[in-house]
């Protein structure tokens, strides 16, 4: 598999895993809902960094 279509499936796994926590389980709460976000983002990009990038 091409780089560029790992990191395409890698986006669409972040994206869905921020939609998945939005929808499940801070449908309404701003703060939370933003702070967890910020957090999922944080771990695919640390992961993203320390795994894949050096593939």
């Amino acid at each position: 598999m091409s780089k560029n279509a790992f990191v395409a499936i890698y986006v669409v796994l972040l994206i869905a895993a921020v939609v998945s926590v939005d929808v499940l389980f801070f449908r309404d709460r701003f703060r939370e809902r933003l702070l967890a976000n910020i957090g999922i983002v944080i771990v695919f990009v640390a992961v993203y960094f320390l795994a894949i990038r050096n593939r």
